[in-house]
């Protein structure tokens, strides 16, 4: 039973639910079950839009209990906003709404950046998967229907600039927090600027610990469907956890984890930490005041036993 993570780069036009079939396709194909109860558990760890690229984190067996954890995480994208025009779904897809034609300078831009570093106040898209009464906004904006979506506050740790041209758009590179919509962002800049833009490139090129150096091509992918090695492509399940530091357990330690029992007398500072014994993953724990307490456990098996 396979455990870990493949982290694809995405290409563009293949959606998040796509690149999760893609990959059970492939198992399926290399022997795995995916399908029957007991077979091997498949989810990515945040959502990337057909238009976008790049870093999905694609969690099996026991990692995807870590998924949610990645939901959580940062991001950091980079993305082009091509000032003038502007349409409905933010990004090149979209129908052309509204036109400028101020074209700032590289400078004006630099000077309004910094109104959109640190904790900020944004309106998602009305083409987004955010639900409006159990319906997804996209599909009532789709239908011609007005969407009203409530603003939300997020954090854009940095914000540079990585390329600049009037007229074909400026690159610039985003850390930001959960929830943060790039086209939001994009929008609000260019209206910062007095004019108006669209998204007309996006890629994610880090989400939580995982980037594009351990990131593998969808044709890569498909290799082991046609008898290329998993192993050569999974990452082991605890490089979820490289954003944060490990406590190591003796056997009785660890066996009290495994039964959800509470260590105490703990030296390490209060916080999140990843449980092992030897190099085998055991748990998830929250440490506070010398308490040990299980967040998430893992059923594991040392391959060594």
């Amino acid at each position: 039973m396979p455990h870990g993570w493949i982290i694809l780069d995405k290409p563009v036009e293949l959606g998040s639910t796509q690149a999760v079939a893609a990959v059970k396709r492939n198992l399926r194909e290399a022997g795995f079950n995916v399908k029957l109860k007991g077979g091997v558990k498949v989810g990515h760890g945040g959502t990337l839009d057909p238009l976008a690229s790049g870093v999905l984190p694609i969690a099996l067996g026991e990692a995807t209990k870590l998924t949610g954890r990645m939901l959580d995480a940062d991001k950091t994208y980079l993305f082009t906003l091509r000032f003038g025009e502007e349409s409905d779904t933010l990004d090149a897809e979209g129908k052309v709404i509204a036109t400028s034609d101020v074209f700032p300078s590289a400078e004006e831009l630099a000077a309004v950046l910094p109104q959109f570093t640190g904790p900020i106040t944004q309106v998602p898209p009305a083409y987004s998967a955010l639900k409006i009464e159990g319906k997804r906004a996209y599909d009532l904006a789709r239908a011609g229907e007005e969407v009203t979506l409530k603003s939300r506050e997020v954090t854009i740790h940095a914000l540079e600039i990585h390329g600049f041209d009037a007229r074909d758009g400026v690159t610039l590179q985003a850390n930001v927090s959960k929830g943060t919509y790039i086209r939001s962002l994009a929008r609000d800049i260019a209206h910062a600027l007095g004019s108006c833009g669209t998204v007309t490139m996006l890629r994610r090129i880090k989400a939580g610990p995982f980037d594009l150096s351990g990131a593998i091509s969808l044709d890569k992918l498909n290799q082991v469907g046609k008898g290329a090695p998993l192993e050569q492509i999974l990452l082991p399940l605890e490089a979820g956890l490289d954003d944060i530091p490990a406590i190591d357990l003796d056997p009785e330690q660890a066996r009290a984890v495994r039964q959800g029992r509470v260590l105490t007398g703990m030296p390490q500072d209060d916080g999140l930490y990843w449980a092992r014994q030897d190099s085998l993953p055991v748990a998830l724990v929250e440490l506070s005041h010398g308490d040990v307490r299980v967040v998430r456990g893992f059923n594991l098996t040392d391959v060594a036993e």
